[in-house]
């Protein structure tokens, strides 16, 4: 079976999955020969940490909520009826960044020309270091290798995923360490970043007019208006602000709410104190890109700040979020509970190579 033909089946497991979707608490259940994680919540499949030879950084995909809804955009992997089909690199859940060292790991795909090739970055899956089941939690820990197109290291990544859910809700902690190789890594201020997830076409915001967004290298990339039919989401921030008005500006957290079929559903992210640029400017676009940068100061606040993060070969700098996904649409008051208490864990860095 083909990637993209397991994918289309929505939730294709390897058989020690299948076998652990029956059972209770959170299944971590890798799969190296078919370069996929699967995670499996009180039986119902949840997401899946995947590397395919077609993607340029690890991802997960597809996420879905406690009662099996896919909250994020099939294209290009699973194409579905009336999405966009713009920013191909855009995929499930991701971390990379735009500016490292003048390469561009953000927009990086294989719709990229030739020429194009060798100013950007891909982010390589090395190894899975451990992958825990658990009665109210799993774990996935991996290591990957930021490389230049020449396949030169410039970043060493350890990510740790934790997985939680419930009847309601559905979590994810990523904590990433990146350490720098033998050579200093400057991350310049850029809008696109760092934390990224693209969402289901109804989870979009209603969109007005059509939109051509461009790159740091100046690649066009055009969204047209589609229908709105059920397209019904909608950004709220910490600090109160609402759709369009989120984008570029600072918060704790932003829930993304909407319905899909008529299932309520909140996607937030939270922002933790001991991640660099905190609060973090929101790169939350109407079209369905939900992301955090908090290293792109200049761009959001046209020129008044610059941060432009560097680490000297072998220093480190560790970022951690949270992704919640709930049924219903939680109260900014429930929201800010949750921060609050993810605030106050202790960010632990995953550790170097």
């Amino acid at each position: 079976m083909s990637f993209r033909a397991a994918i289309a089946l929505g939730s294709f497991l390897a058989p020690a999955a299948l076998a652990a979707a029956g059972a209770s608490g959170v299944q971590v259940v890798p799969n190296e020969a078919q370069r996929r994680v699967d995670v499996i919540i009180d039986g119902r499949p949840f997401t899946s940490y995947i590397w395919p030879t077609t993607l340029k950084k690890p991802v997960l995909y597809p996420l879905r909520t406690a009662k099996g809804t896919i909250v994020t955009r099939g294209w290009p992997l699973d194409p579905r009826p009336g999405e966009h089909v713009d920013h191909p690199h855009y995929v499930g859940l991701w971390l990379n960044y735009e500016n490292v060292n003048g390469l561009d790991f953000w927009n990086n795909s294989d719709a990229i020309k030739p020429a194009d090739a060798p100013k950007m970055g891909t982010i390589r899956h090395r190894r899975i270091v451990t992958a825990k089941s658990g009665a109210d939690r799993g774990e996935l820990v991996t290591e990957s290798d930021w490389v230049n197109h020449e396949g030169k290291t410039l970043l060493y990544e350890r990510t740790q995923f934790v997985f939680a859910g419930n009847a309601t809700t559905r979590s994810i902690d990523r904590v990433t360490t990146l350490t720098a190789a033998d050579e200093r890594v400057v991350f310049a201020d850029a809008k696109d970043g760092m934390l990224g997830l693209r969402v289901a076409r109804q989870l979009e915001q209603p969109s007005k007019t059509p939109e051509v967004f461009t790159d740091a290298a100046g690649r066009k990339t055009a969204v047209p208006v589609l229908d709105n039919t059920g397209v019904t989401g909608e950004y709220l921030s910490s600090e109160g602000l609402k759709g369009d008005a989120v984008w570029g500006t600072r918060g704790r957290w932003t829930m993304l709410h909407g319905s899909i079929e008529n299932e309520p559903i909140a996607i937030t992210i939270l922002d933790r104190p001991s991640n660099p640029g905190f609060p973090t400017y929101w790169h939350a676009r109407g079209y369905g890109l939900f992301a955090v940068n908090p290293l792109g100061q200049k761009v959001f606040s046209n020129g008044k700040n610059e941060l432009n993060l560097t680490l000297e070969p072998g220093r480190s700098v560790t970022f951690a979020y949270r992704i919640l996904i709930q049924n219903g649409t939680p109260t900014p008051a429930a929201i800010e509970r949750e921060y609050q208490a993810f605030a106050q864990q202790a960010a632990v860095p995953t550790g170097n190579r």
